[in-house]
């Protein structure tokens, strides 16, 4: 059995205040914090199309063994840190700025991700 609340307006508002307060901090917390890039989990499709490689040349450097990854439900993951081993080495004919690029929009992505969630929950 469900019970409703009833509340004036008044407090109503209050409510919603400290509701908007708590959000925020949680917002500003984690935007805050420094996450390490290096640690960061990209998955193959961010791969390619900001190192400008082909999924073939992705997945032969997986068998070949130059390149560390994870499988997690049945997708597949790379590290930043071990993208840039690979660009470092020379691994993969790609330039900084594609590394760059792909940081920048990784971490657009989170952002985006963590403002869904946030509105979602708040739902």
């Amino acid at each position: 059995m469900k019970e409703a609340v009833i509340l004036d307006m008044e407090s109503y508002k209050k409510l919603e205040g400290k509701l908007d307060m708590i959000a925020n901090y949680i917002k500003e917390k984690q935007s805050s914090e420094n996450t390490d890039l290096d640690e960061e989990w990209v998955d193959s499709y961010e791969v390619c199309t900001f190192l400008r490689i082909s999924e073939r040349t992705l997945q032969r450097l997986r068998t070949n063994g130059v390149i560390s990854y994870s499988i997690l439900s049945g997708k597949t993951y790379y590290t930043i840190a071990e993208i840039k081993r690979v660009l470092k080495e020379r691994l993969v004919k790609s330039g900084e700025e594609c590394l760059k690029d792909l940081i920048q929009n990784h971490q657009k992505y989170i952002k985006r991700r963590k403002n869904q969630k946030g509105l979602k929950e708040l739902d």
